[in-house]
C-alpha cells in the first residue's frame, strides 16, 4: 500500500514539475465555485441537433407551432427567407403579422451557425438552402450595405437595430463572418463579405479612434449619438470583422483598420462593455498578439469581460454565487438587476471567442476552463425540463417548448413587478410579455433565438469518463485560423489529481503536445493515452502526426510548417 502510494506520489510531483506556463487568474472566475452543485453536463450537440430538427419544422403541431414560416417580401434579394420566430407566441411575426417580414438574423443565423458547428449542412437540408436565404439580410436596399438584424427598416424598430443599439447593427456582421467561413462558396458570400469590410473600414477610419457614440449610419457614414449611451465596445466587433477579413482576403487595410480598432477599445478609460462584443476583443487581443507581435493588454479586456462593472450597461458582466443551493456562475448578463439577470443566448456566444483564447495564451487555460465548467452546468437551467418546477414562471407550459426551448433567462427575482414574487432564486422567466404588454402572451417567455444558439455548447463541449472534466475543442470556434492540429483544453476541478483516457484521431499515429508544460507527454500514440491532470490544474493538449520534426523560430514551435505552440520557452 505504501508503495502504490509512493508511486502515486511521485506521479503526482512529476505532473506539477513539468508545469512551466504560469497560469493567470482572473479574479471574477476566482470567486465562482471549482466543482459547482448540483452538477450535471447534459449533451449540448444532441440539445442543437434536437432544435434544429424541431424547429425546421413547417409542418410542426401544436399551439403556438410551426416556430418558422416563409417570408415573400424579397427584401434584398428576391428570394424567400424563412422567418423564425423570436420568442414563442410573439404578436408581432408569423406570416399573417407585419407582411411576414418581422424576422431577426440573430434568430436565423445563430441557429444555422449553432447547427453547423455540430455538423449539419444548413445549405442543403431536406431540399432547402438556409444559408442562402441569410443574404436577405444584407441591406442593400437601404444603402448600408451590411447585415442587420432585419431585412428591413419597415419592422426595425420592433426589435433592435437601426440606430438603436449600436451592437445589434455589428454582430449580425460577426454571425455572418462566422458563417462565411463555414460555407465558403456561398453565392454572393464573398461579394457580401467584401463589402462589409469596406463598410467596417471606413467608419473605423472616420471614427478615427472615438468610438464613444450610440451607433453608426452605415447608410449615411456619419456616428451618431442618440438617447441611448454610447456604446464603445462596438470597436470590438469591427475589429473581429476587419481581422477575419484580413485572414480570408489579405487586404493589409484589414488588418491596419482591426488594429485601429483594438487601440480604440484598449484605450476606454472604463468598462465599456454593452452587450456581447467585449470577448471578442479579449479574443483578439490574444490573437494578434500571437500572430501579429501586437502588445494588447488581454487581462484588462477579460476584466472587462467578467467583472461586472460596465458603466452605461450598469453591471452588465458574469454572473457569481449559489442561489438557495444552484450554482449560477459563469452565466452572462447584468449581475445587478434584481440581484442577476443572467441570459441564455449571451452566455452561449460568450464561448465562442473565450475558448478558443486559449490556444494563443494559455495561460488562461485554468480560468477558462473553470469558468466553462460553471457556464455549461448552470445553462441548463434555463430549460424547463432541467429548472425545478418551484423556480419556473410557467412550469405548467413546458410542454409548448418540446424540450428544445430555453427560457430568455433566470434572475435572482422575479423582474415583473407583480407577478411570480413569491419564487425563490433562480427563477426562470423572459421578457417577453414586456414586448408587448398585455398582447404578447405568458409563453413568449420561452427564448426560440437564444436556444437557437445551442450548437456553440454543442460544438465546443464534450464529457470525458470523469464527471465534471470537459472537453473543450479549441478549434472549433476559431474561424479564419491558420491551419492548426486538433487541440483541446481540459480542466480538472478536483482538488486531487485526476487521469483521463485522451483519444487521439483515428487515423495513423499521434505524438501529444500540452500547451501547459510545453512539452511532448506521449509519443507514436495509435489510438490515445492516458494523461494526469493535477488538482485545479490544466493541460491544453494537441495532435500532431507522429515522427514528425519540430522547429522553432520567433519563439513559436512548429510541425510541418503548423504552429503549435505561440509562446514556446524551451
Amino acid at each position: 500500500m505504501m508503495k502504490l502510494k509512493l508511486t502515486f506520489l511521485s506521479l503526482f510531483i512529476a505532473a506539477l514539475s513539468h508545469a512551466q506556463v504560469k497560469q493567470v487568474k482572473i479574479d471574477r472566475i476566482n470567486q465562482m465555485a471549482d466543482l459547482p452543485k448540483p452538477l450535471q453536463i447534459i449533451d449540448w450537440k444532441a440539445m442543437a441537433l434536437n432544435f434544429d430538427r424541431t424547429i425546421y419544422d413547417f409542418n410542426a403541431k401544436g399551439k403556438y407551432w410551426p416556430m418558422v414560416w416563409m417570408d415573400s417580401t424579397g427584401k434584398n434579394f428576391k428570394q424567400p427567407v424563412m422567418g423564425m420566430y423570436t420568442a414563442v407566441g410573439d404578436v408581432r411575426q408569423g406570416a399573417a403579422h407585419n407582411k411576414g417580414m418581422f424576422h431577426e438574423a440573430l434568430a436565423n443565423m445563430g441557429s444555422v451557425l449553432g447547427a453547423t458547428l455540430v455538423g449539419l449542412d444548413k445549405s442543403n437540408q431536406q431540399g432547402l438552402n438556409y444559408v442562402g436565404m441569410l443574404k436577405n439580410y444584407f441591406n442593400k436596399d437601404t444603402g448600408w450595405d451590411i447585415m442587420m438584424n432585419n431585412t428591413a427598416p419597415e419592422v426595425a424598430l420592433l426589435g433592435g437595430g437601426y440606430g438603436r443599439d449600436w451592437w445589434y447593427d455589428v454582430y449580425p456582421n460577426v454571425l455572418f463572418y462566422a458563417i462565411y467561413d463555414k460555407y465558403p462558396a456561398a453565392p454572393d458570400f464573398e461579394m457580401m463579405a467584401r463589402s462589409i469590410a469596406e463598410k467596417f473600414y471606413k467608419a473605423d477610419s472616420i471614427l478615427n479612434g472615438n468610438y464613444n457614440y450610440s451607433y453608426f449610419d452605415y447608410g449615411k457614414m456619419k456616428p451618431m449619438s442618440t438617447q441611448i449611451c454610447a456604446q464603445p465596445d462596438a470597436a470590438a466587433g469591427h475589429a473581429y470583422v476587419l481581422y477575419a477579413a484580413y485572414k480570408k482576403f489579405g487586404d493589409p487595410r484589414y488588418l491596419k483598420g482591426a488594429i485601429s480598432a483594438m487601440k480604440a477599445l484598449e484605450s476606454q478609460k472604463i468598462n465599456p462593455t454593452y452587450e456581447l462584443l467585449m470577448p471578442f476583443g479579449a479574443y483578439l487581443a490574444a490573437r494578434m498578439n500571437a500572430e501579429q507581435g501586437t502588445a494588447f493588454d488581454i487581462q484588462k479586456m477579460l476584466n472587462w469581460t467578467f467583472d461586472g462593472t460596465a458603466v452605461c450597461r450598469e453591471g452588465w458582466g458574469f454572473l457569481v454565487g449559489n442561489w438557495n443551493g444552484f450554482d449560477i456562475s459563469g452565466t452572462v448578463g447584468s449581475t445587478v438587476d434584481h440581484g442577476g439577470y443572467a441570459f441564455l443566448m449571451n452566455t452561449f456566444d460568450a464561448a465562442w471567442p473565450l475558448v478558443p483564447l486559449v490556444r494563443y495564451q494559455p495561460k488562461y487555460a485554468n480560468a477558462i476552463g473553470k469558468w466553462m465548467l460553471n457556464a455549461v452546468n448552470a445553462s441548463r437551467f434555463f430549460y424547463p425540463q432541467y429548472m425545478p418546477e418551484e423556480h419556473q414562471t410557467l412550469p405548467d407550459f413546458a410542454e409548448v417548448t418540446k424540450g428544445v426551448i430555453a427560457y430568455e433567462g433566470f434572475a435572482k427575482s422575479s423582474t415583473f413587478d407583480t407577478l411570480y414574487q413569491s419564487l425563490k432564486a433562480p427563477v426562470a422567466q423572459g421578457d417577453g410579455p414586456k414586448w408587448v404588454p398585455g398582447q404578447n402572451p405568458e409563453v413568449s417567455q420561452f427564448s426560440v433565438y437564444g436556444s437557437g444558439h445551442a450548437g456553440i455548447f454543442g460544438g465546443i463541449v464534450k464529457e470525458t469518463e470523469i464527471k465534471g472534466i470537459l472537453g473543450l475543442d479549441l478549434l472549433a470556434t476559431d474561424f479564419y485560423r491558420q491551419r492548426a492540429y486538433p487541440t483541446w483544453l481540459f480542466y480538472n476541478p478536483y482538488g486531487t489529481g485526476k487521469t483521463i483516457n485522451f483519444k487521439t484521431p483515428a487515423k495513423g499515429k499521434s505524438d501529444v503536445y500540452d500547451l501547459i508544460s510545453q512539452r511532448f507527454i506521449a509519443k507514436n500514440v495509435s489510438s490515445g493515452t492516458k494523461v494526469q491532470i493535477p488538482p485545479l490544474q490544466s493541460v491544453v493538449l494537441v495532435c500532431v502526426p507522429a515522427g514528425k520534426k519540430s522547429k522553432v523560430k520567433n519563439k513559436q514551435l512548429s510541425v510541418d510548417g503548423i504552429v503549435l505552440d505561440y509562446q514556446y520557452k524551451p
